[in-house]
């Protein structure tokens, strides 16, 4: 017997799983970082990309990129 279970919607990303989700290489998420139209967070030693900003920029929305 099979059970549905139905992960939580994912709050943040690593650069790898942003590089599989969005189809974008890692220099290119690195470069929207450094351009200032992507946001991540450190996290310990890990850089976290927000579901949020990495949806903004996918969509193009040039204003919500940047969480606080």
């Amino acid at each position: 017997m099979q059970t549905n279970k139905s992960e939580p919607p994912k709050l943040g990303y690593s650069i790898r799983e942003a590089c599989r989700a969005s189809s974008l290489s890692r220099t290119t998420l690195y470069s929207h970082l450094k351009a200032g139209r992507l946001h991540a967070v450190r996290v310990g030693g890990r850089t976290i990309i927000p579901a949020e900003a990495l949806h903004a920029l996918l969509a193009g929305d040039r204003k919500n990129t940047r969480t606080p």
